[in-house]
Parts: C-alpha cells; sequence; structure tokens
C-alpha cells in the first residue's frame, strides 16, 4: 500500500514537472512604478510612494502565472516614471534584447509606472530586435490600495505575453483588460482604472479570463522591420507649446543650447502662434530639425505641403502626439536622418 502510494506521488510529480516544462518561460523586467507603490493607508490612492514593491513580491500576489508561465524576474530599477531618464531607457531596451536573443525566453513582460508608460512602450516598439512578444503593463492605485488593479493587469500581460497571435504584433500593452498597440496608445485619465486609450484607432484587442482576442493587426514597421537602434547618445531633442500669447524666449533659448530638434505641440491641426512660428523657422533654417504635432489628444496633423511646411522646412507629426513624435525624431537623428524630406518620410512610415 505504502508503495503503490509513493509511485503514484512520484508519477504525478514527475506529471506535474513534465507539464511546468511545457509552458512558455517570460520575463518579468519590473522597473517600479504606481503597480509597485505602497501608502501607510490602503483607502489613499494618490500619497503614496512608487516603486518600492520589489518584483519578486509583486509576483507572489498573483499565484496563477504559475499556471501560465515558467517566470524569470528581474528588478531593472524602481523609479517614479515621471522621472524615466534616457540612460534608463537604454539599459531596458538592450536587456530586453538580450532576454530575448536567448532561446528559452519566448517573452516579455515590463511592469511600469503610468505617466511615461506611452514614450516607453513606443521606444521599445521601434529598438527590440525581435519578433517575440514584449507587452508593457501598469496600475492606476498602488498595491497597498484596496482593489490595487495592478495584481490582474500583470496577470493579464502575462497572459497576452505567453500567447501564440502575440508574435510578431510588435510592444503592446495590456491594461485593464485591452490590449494596445505601442504606436497608439496614449494615458488619458489622471485617476480612472481605464486610463490607456488609442484614441484614433482602437485597441488591437482583449484579455480576459485567460482568453486573448486580438480584432485587428499592426501595419506600420516595427521591432525587425523598424531601423532603429539603441546607442549609448541620445540626440538632444524637446518640446515647446503654442498658445495664447506665447513668446520665442523657449525657442531661443533651446537653439542657443544647442538642440538637435524641436517638436511643438501645436493647437488644433498642429497650427502654431505666428511668433513662435518665426522663431521656429530660424532655427529650421540653421540645421535644427522641426516637427509639429498637436497638443489636441487625437487626431492626424496634417502636412501643409508648399502651403508652409516646404517653406518653412517642418515635419509633421501625423497621428503621433509630442511626446511620442519626440522619441521617434530622437531616433531618426541618432541613424543619420536629416533634413525636412527625409524625416518626413520617417514619420509617414513609422
Amino acid at each position: 500500500m505504502n508503495t503503490s502510494t509513493s509511485s503514484s506521488t512520484m508519477s504525478t510529480t514527475a506529471s506535474d514537472a513534465t507539464a511546468a516544462s511545457a509552458l512558455p518561460r517570460i520575463a518579468v523586467l519590473a522597473t517600479g512604478g504606481t503597480i509597485a507603490g505602497a501608502a501607510a493607508d490602503a483607502t489613499n490612492t494618490s500619497g503614496y510612494q512608487a516603486g518600492v514593491v520589489g518584483v519578486e513580491q509583486l509576483l507572489s500576489v498573483v499565484p496563477a502565472l504559475s499556471a501560465l508561465a515558467r517566470i524569470h524576474a528581474e528588478q531593472v530599477a524602481s523609479v517614479d516614471s515621471k522621472d524615466m531618464t534616457l540612460a534608463l531607457w537604454t539599459t531596458l531596451a538592450q536587456r530586453i534584447n538580450t532576454l530575448l536573443a536567448a532561446d528559452d525566453i519566448d517573452g516579455v513582460v515590463v511592469t511600469h509606472g503610468t505617466d511615461t508608460l506611452e514614450e516607453t512602450a513606443y521606444l521599445l516598439h521601434l529598438t527590440v530586435k525581435s519578433d517575440k512578444p514584449v507587452v508593457l503593463t501598469a496600475a492606476m492605485r498602488p498595491a497597498s490600495a484596496l482593489s490595487a488593479d495592478g495584481p490582474l493587469n500583470l496577470l493579464n500581460a502575462v497572459t497576452v505575453a505567453a500567447h501564440a497571435n502575440s508574435r510578431g504584433q510588435g510592444v503592446l500593452v495590456a491594461f485593464n483588460n485591452k490590449i494596445h498597440s505601442a504606436r497608439d496608445v496614449v494615458k488619458t485619465s489622471t485617476y480612472a482604472v481605464d486610463a490607456f486609450q488609442s484614441p484614433e484607432v482602437g485597441a488591437l484587442g482583449w484579455v480576459q479570463d485567460g482568453r486573448v482576442e486580438f480584432q485587428r493587426q499592426v501595419v506600420r514597421p516595427h521591432t525587425l522591420g523598424a531601423e532603429f537602434f539603441i546607442g549609448d547618445k541620445w540626440p538632444h531633442v524637446e518640446i515647446v507649446a503654442s498658445y495664447a500669447g506665447v513668446s520665442r524666449i523657449a525657442v531661443d533659448a533651446l537653439v542657443a543650447a544647442g538642440v538637435r530638434g524641436i517638436v511643438v505641440a501645436g493647437t488644433g491641426n498642429g497650427s502654431i502662434h505666428a511668433s513662435v512660428q518665426q522663431a521656429l523657422a530660424d532655427a529650421a533654417s540653421q540645421g535644427v530639425a522641426i516637427v509639429r504635432s498637436s497638443r489636441v489628444g487625437s487626431g492626424h496633423v496634417m502636412r501643409n505641403g508648399a502651403a508652409a511646411d516646404d517653406v518653412l522646412g517642418f515635419v509633421s507629426a501625423g497621428s503621433l502626439n509630442p511626446y511620442k513624435a519626440r522619441v521617434l525624431l530622437m531616433l531618426a537623428l541618432a541613424v543619420g536622418g536629416t533634413g525636412p524630406v527625409a524625416l518626413q518620410k520617417t514619420f509617414d512610415t513609422y
């Protein structure tokens, strides 16, 4: 009897081990953010410290992960994402590329703060050199809060990263049961748990209760199809805004500081106050790349062509918001993109 029980136990253990080894291996890279935040009071969802909960603790509260994947966890950083740096972008992108080059890693999940998630996601979308899934997720409520949204978002992110249909889609964002493309997603609320939307084209699909469904495909080039790479140096690109009564002081100061590019958050269809437009035209004549985006939040900035852009030497950002336009402009300048014609082609492509 004892022998039979022992044999049965050994058989079950071996079977469990075989089943576990068949699961995909997903690397979870933690960078901090609200998802790793904590406050003294469980009802406090704003007065907390971001990035203080480690990756192992984040994983421990989602035991269902063990049924989805074999997890490889790393703490890459512990920052509030409002303080994201170019150096950390470099570190994160290089680490992801190293992991995805390994045969035993099937995908990557990055836990991130919400403030700059859309910028990091788009940067990785253009610089990751693999078709394996990369999924970013985050939370609007700290880990210590009642009804914290981080655990479910993390579970869904791993679910998406482990799903076969996620391969080749570029970098994705899994948030509040939706799957977004890194190019399209933006943060649209300061507090709501459905803070991330893709306002111009909508989400790629959804994830819920272990089910993943993509309703459209990513069309523009990304990852393996993108020409960009992560280097040690970043071209200096800044953002200015156009608004009632704005002066040219900021533009002139940036040009004097030696910036290589300026993205302008224009009004409406990327329109620019006359005083700032003249300053930007002067900057363009000195070789500074000028990209017109919009502060509106959705829609396209149409190229004005001969009416303005061709004469002034400006580039249209299309549907990219100012922050993503800055990411693309930095990457384009880093690979030698110069002149408004070449840069416009880059913005039309990516």
